[in-house]
Formats: structure tokens, sequence, C-alpha cells
């Protein structure tokens, strides 16, 4: 790391967990994030401003008015925007040395596993389970982590998916193609704002611990926060022995 660096990340490198070792390796670590929206931007800003050397951000969806409720890389002069290519404007106005890659279309087959080959860790801040399946099967195939968050009304929920052990549970061992049918988005049922800044800080946070590594990852639990109350659940996660996805892959 040259001074410019040393001065930009002194806060963390003062961090005895983290040091200049962990923050070179954030240097040259790689990130894909599904999603520019109430998740996907705080994740992205925080990432972008703690050095990830590489944020490929994903999204087809364009910025509208209501999104700047919630959806803090957007700004009103972005309305009508890709919403990859206005978090990639954002993200270079906080670091401009870091390399950051705008992807406007859905990703899917061989695309998907190429953008997530060229990943070291996936978060996943979609809105809906048909992306999230398809990108945790994905994740299982290349056995890269991947980091999954979701928030609605006032309840958030996140999840760290290793992907890399046999005994490790996937995004499918714990929601089956059921929940297709209950799903409900943020345009119907609405959604706090300060509850996507929180579910989406700590997939940030999630994801340093993973690339460095230090201390313990949500891999055996899944957090669910009642914001009306500030309250969390810790619930634990096993491996479904009769899983479609990590059954076969693993």
């Amino acid at each position: 790391m040259d001074d410019l660096q040393l001065e930009r990340y002194s806060r963390h490198i003062l961090l005895p967990e983290i040091d200049i070792a962990g923050q070179a390796r954030l240097l040259q670590s790689k990130a894909l994030i599904i999603g520019a929206g109430g998740l996907g931007s705080p994740a992205a800003l925080y990432l972008a401003s703690s050095g990830i050397g590489q944020i490929t951000i994903c999204d087809d969806d364009v910025v509208d008015l209501s999104n700047l409720q919630r959806q803090i890389a957007h700004n009103y002069n972005c309305i009508g925007q890709n919403k990859a290519a206005s978090a990639r404007d954002a993200l270079l106005a906080i670091n401009p040395e870091i390399t950051i890659k705008a992807i406007e279309q859905r990703l899917e087959g061989e695309s998907l596993l190429a953008a997530i080959a060229d990943a070291d860790i996936v978060l996943d801040a979609s809105d809906n389970f048909a992306t999230r399946f398809l990108l945790n099967s994905a994740c299982v195939k290349q056995r890269t982590p991947l980091i999954s968050g979701a928030a609605i009304r006032f309840t958030g929920q996140i999840c760290v998916f290793h992907n890399n052990d046999s005994n490790s549970p996937c995004y499918r061992c714990l929601f089956d193609e059921s929940t297709l049918s209950d799903e409900e988005n943020c345009a119907q049922s609405g959604v706090f704002a300060p509850l996507t800044g929180i579910i989406g800080s700590m997939m940030a946070a999630e994801t340093i611990k993973l690339l460095i590594p230090f201390g313990k990852t949500l891999d055996t639990r899944l957090l669910l926060l009642d914001a009306t109350t500030m309250e969390w659940r810790s619930l634990q996660r096993q491996k479904e022995p009769n899983c479609p996805v990590c059954a076969i892959f693993t």
C-alpha cells in the first residue's frame, strides 16, 4: 500500500483483527453484488469505502422517485438511470482507486456462473425468491460464499452460506418453493427505510469478516430483526439432507 492508502484505511489498520495484512487482502478481493436497491446500496457503499479492490454490481432496473426513500446509492438526478450504473458512479465518488463494474442486465446461465467465478464472494441483495434460488444454486455449484439479506415492512433477516463444506446448509435448505406463493415486495407491502440500511450494512460487515478473515460469521445462524422493537432473534441453521441443490453439488 502507498502512503495515501495507509491514510485512507488507517482506522481499519489500527484494528489488530484487520491490520495492514487484512486491509491488503481487501484491496485484492472481488465482490459481486446482485441488486443495487435498498440492501445493495448501503452494502456497496461500505464495501467501496472499506477498500474492496473490485466490486461488480448487477441490476437491470432504473432509478425511480419512490426508490430514494431507502436506496441511498442514488439521488434525485439519477432518476431514469440504470441502478447499477448509478451505483457505480456513487461508489467511485467515494473511492476512485478501486475497480467498479456495472452490469445493467439480469445474469443467468453461463453469464451468472462467469460473474461468480470472477468473484471471491457474492452478496444477494435481490428482492425476489426466484433470483435468490437461482443465485444460491450457482454459488453452491461454484463453491462461492454467499451473503443473503432481505427486508420487508419492519422485518429484516441476514445469513451467510460458506458453500465450501459438505456439512454446511445452503439457502435452499432454509426456504423451499412454497415460499414463492407467499412472496411479497416493497411496492406492495412497504419497507421501513432505516431497516434496509441496518441489514445492508451487516451484509458488508459479514463480507469483510469472511474475506480477511476474522471473528465469527453467521454461517450457522439466521438473524431476524423486528425493527418496531429492535429485537433480534437468532435461529440455528442445519443442512437439509434431501436439499435439491447442495445435496447434488456437495
